[in-house]
């Protein structure tokens, strides 16, 4: 009897609700919800979603599926409720998905920028993988700087004090690790030949230390290779890409047969960053069939949280440790869960 007297009241409340039409007043609120997944290593819309020619690729026997998250930018008090209420479904204030300065249009743009930066790193980190490594190269030498008689064009900078220049960042970060007007030993390439010199850095006011270059990393590889999805934004479609990527390429089946689901963001240098909306991709990938789940490490705690029952949380740092895991699976394996 109390039961159906509450539900007797609530129903009585949503009622007068609706009456004088608070109900169906917007709110600034956004619901949350699964949005869809793609196979990195299939079509959408009839076109290959990772696109390469100039070489032999391979076919796989499973998916590697990129997943994403719906959102509803305008609601309705009753689909709150609704949200609220739902396991599959997140409710959160507005402001965090649409900050109060911009407009939807500008967070689309906004995501479609992170959207590119996220495949482009996925391109470069793959590459590395597959043994088309980075050369950050001189694009041009500035005047009067540390660099100036001792650095030309083309030059290729291949390590810094002994350690290795794997990418534009990281040439950056050895070059600032140490005050300015330290002597640093820089090892380079000219003509496919090694050379190695001393350059003084320098610093103007409040500047950080800098050897007076302009760089632009090249990623020589004897194919086309071209990453063709609309409708997704974000940066979090990272990881997969990457794996998509290496997958076609080699000859090994990544994914074992199996339809493998995951999400992370991921760098240059092939680490994997956390993403927003786990709870919800975790519900994208249970109903598209997936039996395990690439979870960026520090989104392990959420997405524990908000497990699916039959799907293994795959704990995952960086592109190697995901090449790993998928390859433990493959030998029958337990690779490390969150």
């Amino acid at each position: 009897m109390r039961r159906r007297g509450v539900t007797v009241l609530l129903g009585a409340l949503i009622t007068a609700l609706l009456s004088v039409g608070v109900l169906a007043a917007p709110i600034p609120y956004v619901v949350l919800g699964p949005g869809p997944t793609v196979d990195t290593l299939g079509k959408e819309d009839g076109t290959e979603v990772i696109q390469i020619s100039g070489t032999q690729t391979s076919t796989s026997s499973g998916q590697l599926r990129l997943t994403t998250v719906g959102v509803q930018p305008d609601v309705k008090l009753l689909a709150a409720i609704a949200g609220w209420f739902s396991d599959e479904e997140a409710v959160v204030p507005r402001e965090l998905i649409y900050p109060p300065n911009q407009t939807e249009q500008q967070v689309e743009e906004r995501n479609a920028e992170d959207f590119k930066a996220s495949q482009s790193s996925a391109e470069t980190a793959a590459l590395r993988k597959l043994g088309y490594p980075v050369q950050v190269t001189i694009k041009n030498v500035t005047a009067g700087g540390p660099s100036q008689g001792i650095l030309k064009t083309g030059d290729v900078i291949t390590k810094v004090d002994g350690q290795v220049v794997t990418s534009a960042p990281k040439l950056t970060e050895l070059v600032r690790s140490k005050p300015a007007g330290t002597a640093l030993n820089i090892e380079y390439t000219r003509g496919g030949k090694t050379a190695t010199t001393k350059i003084t850095t320098r610093a103007a006011d409040g500047e950080p230390p800098r050897i007076g270059v302009e760089i632009e990393p090249k990623q020589p590889h004897p194919f086309e290779l071209k990453i063709d999805l609309a409708e997704i934004g974000g940066p979090s479609a990272g990881l997969m890409f990457a794996l998509g990527i290496i997958d076609k390429i080699e000859a090994d089946d990544l994914t074992g047969g199996k339809i493998i689901a995951g999400t992370g963001t991921i760098d240059d240098e092939g680490n994997v960053g956390p993403i927003g909306g786990i709870a919800q991709k975790l519900v994208g990938a249970k109903d598209a069939g997936a039996v395990y789940f690439l979870t960026p490490v520090d989104n392990c705690a959420e997405a524990k949280a908000n497990a699916r029952p039959g799907l293994p949380l795959i704990k995952v740092g960086t592109l190697d440790e995901a090449l790993s895991a998928l390859k433990t699976l493959r030998d029958g394996g337990q690779p490390p869960l969150c």
